[in-house]
């Protein structure tokens, strides 16, 4: 830790308004900054120092270890690529976690949360699962969201401090819940995006450009809640009913889809995964019912 990088390190806890962050990546940083911004004090720590310099200049304290960062108060918000990188934390500062609360904010699986949780549990300390739904450029706004699931109490004690970040979505005591909704809003997210850029790259192959395609993608996207919404209430009651729409036309258009990359230059692989599944369930003799039909298919996979 340099002198010209760090504030005065005191070994007393912090009082009043204050946080620990440990992870200074741009989300850590982000989070870190809203926090000053917020009139925290904020004790912050990363594997590289030098990650906190801008931080420091602005007022943050710099822990010369991971385990006197937590040991600074009882809130300890961690931004770290995923659990394994927590537990490699967790796991050097042991013998301070006691009383603490720990805002886990990386991105993991489900049962990995419930893992983190029952470890801190069997060593004194409270464990608060979070699933960021938003990037870096959204911390600290009340319009960004962020699910979160554990103990209650802790989540109400501690609510004023995580709405700092973002908006605060509570989904119940399990722990692995805020991060099940943050990873299926992923799996959404991400098909979504891959979706948008094969389609583009099929419209520059053929000489259209990105943003010229643009409107007609987005009038696309824009229809989507509609059919979300139709189609909700019948997978709830379990309505796979072909009188809109049926698989087997819908394995047609995704084939027509497939040639039509190939043929433009394009990897067709993303379509042609998609007509596998279609196909398994027009095999399995639901050709004629709806596109909806594939959830049950999923499931069994």
């Amino acid at each position: 830790m340099s002198v010209e990088h760090s504030a005065e390190w005191s070994v007393e806890q912090q009082t009043g308004a204050s946080v620990t962050v440990i992870g200074l990546g741009p989300m850590g940083q982000a989070m870190a900054g809203a926090y000053l911004d917020a009139g925290y004090a904020v004790t912050v720590w990363n594997r590289t120092a030098a990650r906190a310099d801008e931080l420091v200049a602005r007022g943050a304290r710099l822990a010369p270890s991971a385990e006197a960062a937590v040991a600074a108060g009882e809130l300890v918000v961690l931004s770290l690529t995923d659990y394994d990188a927590v537990f490699a934390v967790l796991e050097s500062v042991e013998g301070a976690v006691a009383g603490k609360v720990i805002a886990n904010l990386s991105s993991d699986t489900p049962a990995r949360a419930r893992e983190a949780a029952r470890w801190l549990a069997e060593r004194g300390a409270g464990h608060l699962t979070g699933g960021v739904q938003t990037p870096p450029s959204g911390i600290g706004s009340p319009e960004s969201s962020t699910f979160y699931s554990g103990p209650v109490e802790l989540f109400e004690r501690h609510r004023a401090a995580l709405e700092v970040l973002t908006g605060a979505d509570f989904r119940g005591d399990d722990p692995g819940l805020a991060q099940l909704y943050y990873q299926i809003q992923m799996d959404l997210f991400w098909t979504s995006m891959v979706g948008y850029l094969h389609a583009t790259a099929i419209a520059e192959a053929n000489g259209i450009p990105a943003e010229e395609f643009l409107p007609y993608l987005s009038s696309t996207a824009a229809s989507m809640p509609g059919f979300q919404a139709f189609y909700a209430p019948r997978i709830t009651a379990g309505n796979h009913a072909g009188d809109v729409d049926r698989l087997s036309m819908a394995l047609a258009s995704i084939e027509h889809v497939q040639h039509t990359a190939e043929a433009s230059g394009v990897d067709g692989a993303l379509p042609s995964v998609l007509a596998e599944a279609f196909r398994r369930g027009v095999e399995s003799g639901h050709g004629a019912a709806s596109l909806s039909a594939l959830v049950g298919q999923f499931r069994r996979a």
